[in-house]
């Protein structure tokens, strides 16, 4: 699982992004269990967290976070609009996630997606209203997220998370850096 940390999850390793997230195919529960401890133990004390978000059969979606990043993420003003406007009542770090978590839950069939879950991410929540507002579409660029505001400065953040990502990949495939040693303590 290491592997999917450092391909899918280095800007926030870095701390350079509040989250990311990624599938992980597992054989067992308990197999699933005992990677997610052993991260938990490796990453907890420099500031990051792991959870699964939604899981189905042998996938589950994890999520890779930053809780102070993440804290300030969810009290902007209007991130706090779009989490009311989709039901959470709370803001907080350990309410928001559990409500993100029914979301997925719910979702599927006629549920819509729980698009807000770009606010967790770290994207611009204007960004995420766009998103929302214009069904995905009509975005002035695409990267890491669909662009609707801030062109420019937003093409100078995926550029630093692209060279933070191929950084990671060579400290630890060629180099055979740690996820402890890569993990920035904040």
């Amino acid at each position: 699982m290491e592997r999917y940390l450092i391909e899918h999850c280095s800007p926030t390793l870095a701390s350079l992004k509040t989250a990311n997230l990624f599938n992980y195919t597992f054989c067992s529960e308990d197999e699933l269990e005992k990677h997610l401890e052993g991260l938990a133990a490796t990453l907890e004390p420099k500031g990051v967290s792991i959870t699964i978000l939604r899981k189905k059969a042998r996938s589950a979606l994890i999520y890779v976070y930053r809780e102070k990043k993440l804290r300030t993420d969810l009290n902007h003003p209007n991130a706090c609009k779009i989490l009311r406007r989709n039901g959470y009542a709370d803001t907080s770090v350990d309410a928001a996630l559990a409500h993100l978590k029914m979301r997925f839950a719910s979702c599927g069939g006629s549920k819509e997606f729980p698009h807000e879950i770009g606010l967790f991410l770290g994207y611009p929540p204007d960004d995420v209203a766009g998103y929302i507002l214009n069904s995905g579409k009509n975005c002035k660029c695409c990267g890491c997220w669909k662009v609707y505001c801030n062109e420019c400065e937003t093409t100078k953040t995926f550029a630093k998370f692209a060279k933070c990502k191929e950084a990671y990949k060579s400290m630890f495939f060629q180099k055979g850096k740690t996820l402890h040693q890569l993990t920035i303590a904040v």
